[in-house]
């Protein structure tokens, strides 16, 4: 049995933890490119994938920062490069006035859907949508009172490491238990996009599990699904993946999303990953069983008579296994036969003189 040392948390009837399969969470962020019907068919396609939940994120422009032009407001590389904050929040953010609507479609249709909060009002707001678990996103990691704030909720927290060092994420995990959060899933994340898999540093989806008694996961930036799927086989229980209509339709990440035919792939495929672990142990499966009798044994190659001797003319290890094991072969070598051997027989104990 695989040890769970941050026991099971339960989303809506959905055990999380333990051996049961990683829960798949699509992450739609701005990839409805500002317009609600895409928005909804996020939603309905992310249902027909197989994904446990989909999950969007609640802000604005003006509560994750401000409209202003000096230097540090611009983004100074990789994909967004040369953008002012303001307006690449101003793309990207889903509109509070949808969330209502896109809660009670999920709801419909019979998938889990749940947000990031970036500041005190949005934990307030989405309080009032009975939002059933928070994500804490790893910038927001160190937002010390929007966490004190979510953990007060009572509901399951998902937090993520990117950027953090283990101070920084051992005190979001003490403030959320500090503050009465017993339900944490903790994900490894390496907050580069697209991230290089050369860095995604798998091992330490074990390591946060152990160092803090968490369920722990991955919020995978990398392109595709290999990351993901290997992440599994570390112990990851939950698995977020930025999620696109089609390839080249995404919003403002576009290029770490992954298309409907990739979630399909990462939802059957992790749980065949996870079926596979199996339980450790060193013993024959049940499937080989019948295979048994295909490894080598001991074998009469050539016709005995009672009192012979056997000897590597008359005595060889061959296949198929019915006879004695060919670790007795040195120490059967010598002896007698105690009755006439038919070449072709397999040699048990009781063909052995004494």
């Amino acid at each position: 049995m695989e040890e769970s040392l941050g026991g099971e948390v339960n989303i809506n009837g959905r055990k999380i933890g333990g051996e049961n399969n990683p829960y798949i969470v699509a992450e739609m962020s701005g990839n409805h490119k500002g317009n609600i019907e895409n928005a909804l068919k996020i939603i309905s396609k992310a249902k027909e994938c197989g994904a446990d939940a989909i999950k969007i994120q609640t802000y604005t422009a003006d509560t994750i920062t401000i409209n202003h032009n000096s230097p540090e407001f611009f983004v100074k590389d990789g994909i967004w490069k040369g953008k002012k904050l303001y307006n690449l929040y101003q793309e990207a953010h889903t509109p509070w006035e949808w969330h209502s609507q896109l809660f009670k479609h999920a709801q419909k249709i019979g998938i889990t859907i749940f947000s990031s909060p970036f500041d005190l009002t949005s934990v307030d707001f989405l309080e009032e949508l009975n939002c059933p678990v928070y994500k804490i996103a790893s910038p927001e990691l160190i937002d010390i009172p929007l966490i004190k704030k979510v953990a007060k909720t009572g509901k399951p927290i998902i937090l993520s490491t990117g950027l953090a060092t283990y101070q920084e994420i051992n005190e979001a995990i003490n403030t959320a238990r500090e503050e009465g959060a017993t339900k944490l899933i903790v994900l490894h994340c390496t907050s580069s996009y697209p991230a290089p898999p050369e860095e995604a540093n798998l091992r330490a989806i074990k390591e946060i599990s152990k160092s803090f008694k968490v369920i722990s996961g991955l919020s995978d930036h990398t392109k595709g699904i290999t990351i993901p799927l290997l992440s599994v086989m570390m112990g990851a229980k939950l698995i977020e993946k930025h999620f696109m209509l089609n390839d080249g339709e995404g919003g403002v990440d576009s290029q770490f999303s992954i298309t409907p035919e990739e979630l399909t792939t990462l939802v059957e495929t992790t749980k065949l990953a996870n079926l596979s672990k199996g339980d450790g142990r060193l013993k024959v499966a049940d499937c080989e069983k019948t295979s048994i009798q295909s490894r080598k044994s001991l074998y009469v190659v050539d016709n005995i008579k009672e009192g012979e001797i056997f000897t590597p003319l008359n005595v060889r290890s061959i296949r198929p296994g019915l006879g004695i094991k060919p670790s007795h072969y040195e120490s059967i070598l010598g002896k007698k036969a105690s009755r006439d051997i038919k070449f072709g027989e397999p040699l048990c104990h009781s063909m052995i003189q004494n």
